[in-house]
């Protein structure tokens, strides 16, 4: 059975990323302690309140989180920018309005 090799847990640019400082966002949506789909549901319902180009930040402690709302960019057609791990844990996943 052919079967595609599994996704690199990190990207080269992605790390290099969480030590470089994060871009400015118009938008930050803290989905802290809140279980996926909410995140995502949360995103999905505020992304179009900024404007195209405009990064959203999304604060979630969901380990579901950092796959899913990457994959819900690709599905989309909006730009995962980057992820942040935050201090007090969790990610600050960042998101960049295409349309």
């Amino acid at each position: 059975m052919w079967r595609r090799k599994p996704a690199p847990r990190e990207l080269p640019q992605e790390s290099a990323a969480r030590h470089s400082a994060p871009p400015a966002t118009a938008l930050t949506i803290d989905a802290l302690g809140r279980k996926c789909p909410i995140p995502i549901i949360m995103l999905a319902d505020q992304i179009n309140t900024v404007g195209l180009g405009s990064v959203v930040a999304v604060l979630a402690d969901d380990p579901a989180a950092v796959t899913d709302i990457p994959a819900w960019c690709r599905l989309k057609s909006h730009e995962h920018v980057a992820s942040y791990e935050l201090p007090q844990g969790g990610w600050s996943i960042h998101v960049r309005r295409n349309y």
